[in-house]
C-alpha cells in the first residue's frame, strides 16, 4: 500500500510553531509529532529542513515536508523555488508540499507551471500542491500533482476576504466536484474543530490537515482568553 493510500480517511497533524515559542525547536516540534503519533495521526506535515529532518529521524509516519517564505505581496509561499525542493531533497524528502496557485515565482512560473517542472525532474517524489481556489486544484491536477490541499484558501490576496472563523467547506467541496473520482483532495485550512475534520472526510476529503488547534498553544490559549474576556465585556453591557 502506498503512502497515499495509508493516509486515507486519517488526521495529518501540521507540526509548526511561530516565532518567539518554545516549541519553535526542531525537538519542540518533534515532541508534537510523536505525540500526534501516539494520538492516531496518520501522517506530519513540517516546515524547515532541520525541523523536517529531526522529525523523520523520530516518527515512522510519512512527512510532508516544506518551506515557507512570502511573495512580493506579503502573502506565504510554500516550497516557492526549485532550491528550496532541492534543500529538502537533501535529507531524503519523498513528500513534499509546493504552492499550487497561479502566483509567479522563479520569475515565469505559475504553480501549475512549477509543479509540472519538478515533476518532470524529480518524478519519484509525491508533489502535494497548495491552493486557494478549486481552479488551481484544477491546473495542479492536470500539471502532474499528486494530490491537492486547501490550504492557502483565505491566504492570498484574492482569497483573504473568505470567512476566517471557519473552514471553507464550499472550496473542498468544488473540489471533489471538478476533479476526478478518487483523486486525494487534503482538507486544511481551519479546520480547527474535530466535528469540521469529521463533516470533511463525510463530505468526500482524502485525509484532514489539522495544525493550529493541536500544536500552536499559545494561540489556544488566547482563544479562551478573548471568549472570557468577551463574555464579561457583553455582561458589563447588559
Amino acid at each position: 500500500m502506498n503512502v497515499l493510500e495509508n493516509i486515507k480517511n486519517g488526521l495529518i497533524v501540521s507540526c509548526q510553531a511561530e516565532e518567539g515559542s518554545p516549541f519553535n525547536t526542531p525537538k519542540g516540534v518533534g515532541d508534537f509529532a510523536r505525540c500526534a503519533e501516539l494520538g492516531g495521526a496518520v501522517g506530519i506535515r513540517s516546515c524547515g529542513v532541520e525541523k523536517s529532518r529531526y522529525i523523520m529521524q523520530n516518527t515512522s509516519l510519512p512527512v510532508i515536508c516544506l518551506t515557507k517564505s512570502t511573495f512580493e505581496d506579503g502573502f506565504v509561499r510554500i516550497t516557492g523555488s526549485f532550491e528550496e525542493v532541492e534543500t529538502l531533497l537533501k535529507i531524503n524528502a519523498t513528500f513534499i508540499a509546493v504552492d499550487g496557485t497561479y502566483r509567479i515565482r522563479e520569475k515565469t512560473y505559475t504553480g501549475p507551471d512549477y509543479i509540472n517542472k519538478i515533476k518532470k525532474m524529480y518524478p519519484e517524489i509525491l508533489v502535494m500542491a497548495d491552493i486557494s481556489t478549486p481552479q488551481e486544484a484544477v491546473a495542479c491536477y492536470e500539471a502532474g500533482a499528486d494530490c491537492v490541499s486547501t490550504t492557502l484558501n483565505g491566504y492570498t490576496s484574492d482569497t483573504q476576504s473568505v470567512n476566517h472563523n471557519q473552514p471553507s467547506f464550499s472550496v473542498l467541496q468544488e473540489c471533489i466536484r471538478l476533479l476526478p473520482h478518487g483523486f486525494p483532495i487534503m482538507a486544511e485550512g481551519r479546520f480547527n474543530k474535530p466535528e469540521y475534520a469529521a463533516q470533511a472526510i463525510e463530505k468526500g476529503a482524502w485525509a484532514v490537515i489539522v495544525g493550529t488547534s493541536i500544536t500552536r498553544p499559545q494561540i489556544i490559549t488566547q482563544w479562551y482568553v478573548d471568549a472570557i474576556k468577551q463574555t464579561i465585556e457583553q455582561s458589563h453591557l447588559s
